[in-house]
């Protein structure tokens, strides 16, 4: 009884982290490029209670029979975050870039490291140079001169600018992009960045529609891939099976008034 005490209790705590991770993606569901991320179960080491054979008793040296394992609950070992291109949708700025397929625009942090990031919400800072949402810049450094009257940005990432009495275009830069072998491993760190680590891998560059890059959609913006429909779904099963948790913990209870009932 004390052990299915514990063992409700864990799966209470297990399903609360489901919880909390639906109520994330919910609450990013209009976050530009935004990935859904699931919570990964596991089953906790298990107790061998007794082991028969034909009713051997467990102490029998070289019993082969079937034994009698009592697990320990579940418990939440990880988020799994789901890189599925979300839908791509016009916003009229000429600054905002969706990139349509995969891989990673690059920006620079304040310590001069990298982050990489879905979101091409872009625009010009103070200097000229195109940064994101946090005024991080790009990696790639690309200004935009104040007298520019119009920017091009190529599907294959080549920035051009249309200069104010000028009919000729001048070149800005190429963006380069980043892909991951194994995106789902990239660490989030808030404000739509991530940062590579081991489960990752080292970052790979190339431009966008070469070598399986995504190509770029200028005046468009990747939202969020959460699906409203299913969350909920994912919402309510986690609730039910926190409400059966529960039941488990206050079942042990009662059991446990009953044993002390008899002692009496």
């Amino acid at each position: 009884m004390f052990r299915a005490l514990s063992t409700g209790a864990l799966g209470m705590g297990a399903q609360q982290k489901s919880v909390d991770n639906v109520a994330n993606n919910l609450a990013n569901v209009n976050t530009t490029g935004y990935k859904r991320t699931t919570v990964a179960f596991q089953d906790m080491f298990y107790e061998n209670i007794a082991s028969s054979k034909h009713g051997a008793a467990a102490s029998r040296p070289n019993n082969d029979g079937p034994s009698l394992q009592v697990g320990h609950g579940s418990q939440a070992v990880a988020t799994i975050r789901n890189f599925m291109q979300g839908p791509v949708e016009e916003s009229g700025s000429a600054l905002d870039v969706a990139i349509s397929g995969s891989g990673f625009f690059q920006v620079e942090m304040p310590d001069g490291s990298i982050a990489y990031t879905r979101d091409g919400n872009f625009s010009r800072d103070a200097t000229g140079l195109l940064v994101n949402n946090s005024g991080l810049p790009l990696a790639d450094m690309i200004e935009v001169p104040m007298e520019a009257v119009a920017i091009d940005i190529s599907q294959d990432g080549v920035v051009t600018a249309q200069m104010a009495g000028d009919r000729g275009q001048i070149d800005l830069g190429q963006i380069e992009l980043a892909k991951f072998v194994n995106p789902s491993g990239l660490n989030a760190m808030g404000d739509n960045l991530f940062s590579e680590n081991e489960s990752s891998g080292m970052p790979f560059y190339g431009n966008p529609g070469s070598d399986g890059f995504g190509v770029l959609r200028q005046g468009y913006l990747e939202q969020s891939n959460v699906d409203i429909v299913n969350e909920m779904v994912k919402l309510i099963e986690a609730q039910r099976a926190y409400e059966t948790n529960s039941k488990v913990v206050q079942t042990a209870e009662d059991m446990m008034q009953v044993t002390n009932g008899i002692k009496r």
